[in-house]
Formats: structure tokens, C-alpha cells, sequence
């Protein structure tokens, strides 16, 4: 069988301007994918609704112009939500989902996490009498989370590509992720896998700080019977003082950089050049 064309996605979520990580993300995936002959997709990951606003969606679409990089398809994740809902409702069906009430102070003071660490859950709600967890969850707001353990039960050893690298999956690392928040339904993990199979992605291209969320994402890709792309994690770039850019630390924006008047294909091209892999960087324009 001929293996599928190349097809990459850029998925930034519009809760803020893009800045200089973004854009080499973007540039390598569409790189990648010129090269090949393949699709470069943008994908507006806007489920977050509490968060996401229309403005940094157009101001999105002004970078990536500004830089060169035109995509061949456009998809809004908001557009989704009944794949994404059907996708939940299978997976609810085969036992593998359960309400949770925790808030995250819960969960905070439960996990113990060490300073600076993310809190995983401890399955605090895992383990509620099934009639208690149903009444509470017809009359409480409540998040429905993933029983990893009993999920890789039903899918046995699991790996991904890293490039061409078999690597293997460990979905425990990140604990009971929640499938679907109370405020906004369901929510990125569950959303992105399914909406990477419906554009036929096969090649995935992001910076290693998503590393830990690639062996939960092949976890739900096994569940669901989708394809599992090749994952290119590359190395991160740094503001000039040692930070990683963040949009929360303000890091300086392709907005600015335009409005400056960098020439925007070369900034691409440039980035585009840089090698993936290696210690994180400072990129001096």
C-alpha cells in the first residue's frame, strides 16, 4: 500500500500574539512539508473559549502571512466539537471515563507535586461508587478524565515514531488526563488527535516542551483506532536572558518584529535553516 502524502500542522491556540518559537514551528513544518509535496494545514486551536479571542485569531493569520507561510486548508477546532463529543462518547462507552469533581486546589494539595512541578492527578475520583459518581455528576459541575491504567489494559505496549525513531509510550507519566473540562467541554488531548486524523496529519512538528503530552496522545489514538503520525520535536528558543519564550512572560511578538520592519520571508527562511535538534538557543535576529 502507498504510503500516505506528507501533511503537517501548525496548531497555535489564539490566546495570544505569536512569537519567535511559534514561528520556527511554523517554519519547519512548512518546510517539511514543501519538501515532501505535501499539506500544510493551520489549525485555530479555539476550544478554550475562556481564553481564546478573535483578535489573536486574525492576528494569526497576519504573521504567518507577514512570514510567507500560506496554508493550503484552514481549520477552526470550534467547528469540531461534534467529532469531538463522538470521540468522548466512545470512549466513555467502553468504561474508560469518569467524572471528576476535584478542583485544582484538590488536586494540588492531594498530588504533593514539588515546587515548580505540575501536579498529576492521584485519582482521587477514579475509585467513587459508580451510582454516587453518576447522581453527583447529574447535579455538580465535574470534568470526565481518562483511566489511563485501565486504557493501556485495553491496548496493550504502545509507541510512537520520533522521526524514524520507534519510542515507547508511557501515558502513566501524565496520570488520569481530563478528556473534557467542566467550562468548556471537551478539551486538547482529545480534541487534537481527532482532529489530526480527520486532516490526514502525518507528520507532527512542535517543540519538546509537548513531549510529555505525545504518550497520552498515542494512548487515545490506539483507543480510537486513528493513525499515528510521526513526531518531530525540536529544541526550544530562548529569550535573550535564558528564558524559554512564553507568551505569559510577554517574549517579544511577530507582531512587534512586523511592525519593526523585519522582512518576514527571510526571518522564515532563516528559521527554517536552523538544525532541530541540539541544546535550546538564543536566535538573534
Amino acid at each position: 500500500m502507498a504510503s500516505s502524502p506528507t501533511s503537517t500542522r501548525f496548531a497555535p491556540s489564539p490566546t495570544g500574539r505569536l512569537h519567535l518559537g511559534h514561528a520556527w514551528s511554523a517554519a519547519i513544518g512548512h518546510a517539511l512539508a514543501r519538501s515532501a509535496g505535501g499539506r500544510w494545514w493551520l489549525r485555530i486551536e479555539d476550544i478554550d473559549t475562556t481564553r481564546c479571542r478573535p483578535e489573536f485569531t486574525a492576528t494569526i493569520h497576519q504573521d504567518l502571512a507577514w512570514l510567507g507561510l500560506i496554508p493550503d486548508d484552514v481549520l477552526v477546532q470550534t467547528s469540531r466539537r461534534d467529532a469531538h463529543q463522538a470521540a468522548l462518547d466512545r470512549i466513555t462507552d467502553m468504561g474508560l471515563a469518569y467524572p471528576c469533581f476535584c478542583t485544582r486546589a484538590d488536586i494540588a494539595a492531594a498530588a504533593q507535586a514539588p515546587h515548580g512541578a505540575q501536579a498529576v492527578y492521584p485519582g482521587t475520583c477514579r475509585n467513587l461508587d459508580r451510582a454516587e459518581a453518576t447522581a453527583r455528576a447529574r447535579a455538580e459541575p465535574h470534568a470526565i478524565r481518562l483511566n489511563v491504567a485501565a486504557a493501556v489494559q485495553r491496548t496493550g505496549p504502545l509507541h510512537w515514531r520520533e522521526g524514524n525513531t520507534p519510542t515507547q509510550a508511557d501515558p502513566s507519566i501524565a496520570g488520569d488526563i481530563v478528556l473534557a473540562r467542566k467550562d468548556i467541554g471537551v478539551g486538547y488531548m482529545l480534541a487534537a488527535v481527532v482532529d489530526d486524523a480527520h486532516a490526514q496529519i502525518t507528520d507532527i512538528v512542535r517543540g519538546r516542551d509537548l513531549l510529555d503530552a505525545t504518550p497520552t496522545q498515542r494512548l487515545l489514538q490506539a483507543l480510537l483506532d486513528l493513525p499515528a503520525p510521526r513526531y518531530h520535536h525540536h529544541r526550544l528558543l530562548l529569550a535573550a536572558d535564558g528564558r524559554r519564550l512564553a507568551k505569559r512572560d510577554r517574549a517579544e511578538t511577530l507582531h512587534a518584529l512586523r511592525e519593526a520592519g523585519i522582512d518576514g520571508p527571510s526571518l522564515a527562511a532563516r528559521l527554517a535553516e536552523l538544525p532541530p535538534h541540539g541544546p535550546d538557543l538564543v536566535f538573534h535576529l
